[in-house]
């Protein structure tokens, strides 16, 4: 308890390494732009985007993590895609989904990424009303490319800044 409330103390002084600080800038940068796009186009769920966005990031800046982690965002968002046109109750193609993600991330070696791509699968199959309309899964997709665009631009960005550092 005591090594936790340290932690806490140190943090609330931000005594945070420097790729901790980097992640925190990667994350709030992220959320922001995904928001901006929310914010310009509220007809739009773009607020899925900053979910899909802040998962990619890793407090160490792993960028092959990075990567990986934009791979699984896609491959959930896919099957989420594919299995929203079948013709089931939500919740038994919700668990169909977790399953085929989890199979599929496993063979592909996404072990260490596989939440990720759960996730995805979840934003694009969870249903918020009884009527089911197709254009959400559209909508839902596209909020995760987005966010994993979003993603991918910002760990471009920072790694062609430590580069030009170094």
């Amino acid at each position: 308890m005591t090594r936790l409330f340290r932690q806490i103390i140190s943090f609330i002084r931000f005594d945070a390494t420097h790729a901790e600080k980097i992640y925190l800038v990667k994350c709030v940068l992220g959320a922001l732009i995904c928001y901006s796009f929310y914010f310009l186009l509220p007809q739009y769920p773009l607020y899925w985007a900053v979910v899909s966005t802040v998962l990619v990031f890793t407090p160490e800046n792993n960028n092959q993590l990075a990567f990986d982690r934009i791979k699984c965002n896609m491959l959930g968002g896919g099957i989420g895609m594919l299995l929203y046109f079948v013709p089931l109750p939500n919740m038994l193609l919700l668990g169909l989904g977790i399953a085929l993600t989890i199979v599929i991330g496993l063979a592909l070696r996404f072990d260490k990424t596989i939440r990720t791509a759960l996730a995805a699968v979840v934003i694009v199959l969870v249903e918020e009303s009884s009527h089911k309309d197709w254009t959400v899964a559209i909508e839902r997709i596209v909020c995760v490319v987005i966010g994993c665009t979003v993603a991918l631009l910002i760990t471009f960005l920072f790694s062609n800044a430590k580069k030009m550092m170094d």
